[in-house]
């Protein structure tokens, strides 16, 4: 009796020993998939409920692009969204699509603070969203500036005149039809285009000159279209610092007293919406986009990109 006694009471042992460790290798199990799950998510979703610091990247060509305008609004009007950091890797764009995102973050900025890290490249209208921000950092080969609007088209008189191709066009107007890949630009035309061009030049120079507190004069010596590395920006005060992710942590720390312990959120990036819809079509433009048209013959307006032929 005595020894199924004991080997009852050892069995019991045994089952307690048994459950214990189960219990202790989900909870491993849990802890481990649950610290994947934090590395590989691309949204920080598991801080999403936090206060936390976001971060947006604006990168490719800039246009119009209503997805990053709404994601800025969200968090301009998150109360969990303690700052904003963007990181930027662009050579421009339209003008129209930098004036939109330059605004955006500007209603962000009067909410809390925004940070602009440059990349690779921040230039043109990727500059104009930088300057946005409430500092400005870059690393010390990032390329930026390019402070200029171009405006490009194209004539093909003289290859038609080849092939025995001839255009008419009737116009309720002397400039309707300037410029018009058809005939040679019109002094008239050159003239009205240019002055277009000077124009937003000059909008393009009065919006750096506030948003650096610099004057006038000398940011207009700055805005010939060059490209500036890091180091140059910060001598010639287009950029506050030199640094990345780091360096925009320790300053939104010492100057706006959030803590760099706070969890950082990556908004998670979406295909601008108008763009080119389709897998197939998406993979076409990877591919081939880039290398059969330049970019800014792919762009409408006024154009403020920096890509050398």
């Amino acid at each position: 009796m005595s020894t199924d006694t004991d080997a009852w009471l050892e069995r019991r042992a045994l089952a307690r020993r048994v459950t214990r460790w189960r219990v202790i290798a989900v909870l491993a199990l849990l802890i481990l998939t649950l610290a994947v799950l934090y590395r590989l998510d691309p949204g920080n979703l598991l801080a999403r409920h936090q206060t936390h610091v976001a971060r947006l990247e604006i990168s490719g060509v800039i246009a119009e692009n209503d997805w990053w305008l709404e994601k800025l609004e969200e968090a301009a009007e998150d109360d969990r969204v303690r700052a904003v950091i963007l990181h930027i890797n662009s050579p421009g764009g339209s003008t129209y699509g930098g004036e939109a995102l330059f605004q955006a973050v500007r209603k962000v900025a009067a909410e809390k603070p925004v940070v602009s890290v440059i990349g690779t490249l921040g230039a043109s209208a990727g500059y104009m969203v930088a300057i946005a921000g409430d500092h400005v950092l870059a690393r010390e080969t990032s390329l930026t500036g390019s402070i200029g609007v171009l405006f490009q088209t194209a004539e093909f008189s003289k290859l038609m005149e080849k092939v025995g191709v001839s255009a008419e066009t009737i116009t309720s107007g002397a400039l309707k039809a300037e410029p018009n890949p058809t005939r040679p630009m019109s002094p008239a035309g050159r003239a009205q285009i240019q002055g277009m061009v000077n124009e937003t030049h000059d909008w393009f120079v009065s919006l750096v000159a506030n948003r650096r507190a610099l004057p006038r004069e000398e940011v207009a010596k700055l805005a010939d279209g060059r490209v500036y590395s890091g180091r140059a920006a910060l001598q010639s005060k287009l950029i506050d610092g030199l640094g990345g992710l780091t360096e925009a942590r320790s300053w939104l720390a010492e100057s706006r007293g959030i803590p760099v312990a706070l969890p950082l959120r990556d908004i998670p990036p979406d295909p601008p919406a108008g763009m080119l819809d389709g897998l197939g079509s998406r993979t076409f433009a990877t591919l081939f986009g880039k290398s059969l048209f330049s970019e800014r013959l792919r762009l409408d307006g006024l154009v403020s990109l920096w890509h050398p032929e």
